[in-house]
């Protein structure tokens, strides 16, 4: 069995599983991104564990039937895989649920029936079957959400779990890294680019240290997000799919252009294709936000969208840049390539979001004619908002992030970037490697 990395999600999944007002568990999101390895760590922490998969055993699927008895379910389940399932006792796991409505729908009967048990599920392309059931359990059923791994988690994964704590929690603004560790954190955040953060991709990584060996898992991974585009339930063609995800590579840290996705193709066509890649967990739109007040979300104009990469290891393989692409370039050319570190700092805000609800993520803009000023996100803290840019380096003026402050009333700004931490002009500036710091969760 592969080794299992730590991951941030352990820690809630042990919460749910103490928790005294449990519901039935459904974790969400991409194909490949650990659901499945996380759900089996935590069954370690039971006597039993029960795996169910409805994608490969087909036979089980008819016995979540009409009138389902979840108890008589148990029941059969354990005297079919020859284990005792008891609550408290037994961790019972349906993988791939997508393939059955009726499965999805008995997580409920668990909840009413059955809420002493330990039920857990996961699958791949489960938001498009979930869509068709809009109501499938308000209230009865907990989701949690997955992404691929964090810096964090990188680090973690190759045992710099003391570095990782040091930066974490003993430096802010007035107390930088020292510049060794810096430096080191530099070097891990270039090899982070290449290598990304899909669970494969790391683990070959921490036991080969090659990037080539990751280049070859991600072109593996995303002939399998190729493949998928088939079972999309919709008339879009995989052709346009293939095309749009693309150009989503390619149009990072800017307005998405419909436009720029291929010639002749009608823009409703092209909307329909990033709303279908987004249910599939491939790309995250960030929405344009008048940023007026809380919640971001009550002012936005869907005309105005970004649109990030599920990884940003992925990324550059899609669009063939090569390791030493990166490796060869300077520190400035090595943030900015692309709207790498734009994407890089968008998942890294969402990957430290809650784990138990989807993130969205914003950006604000001037937008009324030959009005310049855009700030790359916006995030909401206690109440109040802030600004943050991805920058290179020191130049730049940061004249949109003041005029935000201005115009919004922020107490500070944040840029990040590739300088240590520091401070001025009401202006936090925190590495791109510090993105999990307290300093932007609170």
């Amino acid at each position: 069995m592969a080794q299992y990395f730590k991951r941030h999600i352990d820690a809630y999944l042990e919460e749910w599983k103490d928790s005294s007002n449990r519901k039935p568990l459904l974790v969400r999101g991409a194909r490949q991104v650990g659901k499945s390895s996380a759900i089996r760590h935590l069954g370690e922490h039971f006597k039993y564990f029960v795996e169910i998969n409805l994608e490969r055993q087909k036979n089980i699927k008819p016995l979540f039937g009409e009138n389902l008895d979840v108890k008589k379910l148990c029941s059969q389940l354990s005297a079919i895989y020859n284990t005792p399932i008891i609550p408290g006792e037994t961790l019972l796991f349906i993988d791939e649920i997508q393939e059955s409505q009726r499965a999805i729908s008995s997580l409920r009967y668990f909840y009413e029936d059955y809420p002493e048990l330990h039920v857990t599920a996961a699958g791949s392309l489960l938001e498009f079957t979930l869509n068709e059931l809009p109501s499938f359990g308000v209230g009865r059923i907990r989701s949690m959400y997955m992404y691929p791994f964090s810096f964090d988690e990188f680090l973690e994964a190759q045992g710099l779990g003391l570095q990782t704590d040091y930066k974490q929690n003993e430096t802010d603004c007035e107390h930088p890294l020292p510049a060794p560790l810096h430096e080191e954190m530099i070097s891990q955040l270039r090899s982070y680019y290449l290598v990304g953060g899909m669970p494969e991709a790391v683990r070959i990584w921490v036991e080969t240290a090659d990037y080539n060996k990751c280049f070859v898992v991600h072109n593996d991974i995303l002939d399998t997000y190729q493949d998928d585009f088939k079972k999309y339930k919709t008339r879009i063609s995989p052709l346009l799919l293939s095309q749009t995800l693309k150009s989503v590579a390619l149009q990072a840290g800017q307005k998405f252009v419909y436009a720029q996705v291929s010639d002749g193709i009608d823009g409703t066509a092209v909307k329909e294709a990033l709303s279908l890649l987004s249910l599939a967990g491939l790309v995250t739109p960030v929405t344009h936000t008048a940023a007026n007040g809380i919640p971001l979300g009550a002012e936005i104009n869907e005309k105005f969208r970004k649109f990030l990469f599920l990884d940003v290891g992925l990324m550059q393989s899609l669009l063939g840049i090569q390791p030493m692409d990166i490796l060869i370039t300077n520190e400035t050319d090595f943030v900015n390539k692309g709207g790498m570190s734009e994407v890089f700092a968008g998942l890294e805000l969402m990957k430290y979001a809650s784990y138990l609800k989807k993130a969205d993520l914003y950006y604000w803009q001037r937008t009324e004619r030959n009005a310049q000023a855009e700030v790359d996100y916006v995030i909401s803290r206690k109440g109040k908002i802030y600004p943050i840019e991805v920058k290179a380096n020191n130049s730049g003026s940061m004249q949109s992030m003041y005029k935000f402050m201005e115009l919004k009333g922020s107490d500070y700004g944040i840029r990040t970037s590739l300088e240590p931490f520091s401070s001025y002009e009401k202006v936090k500036v925190v590495p791109l490697y510090a993105l999990s710091n307290k300093v932007l969760q609170e």
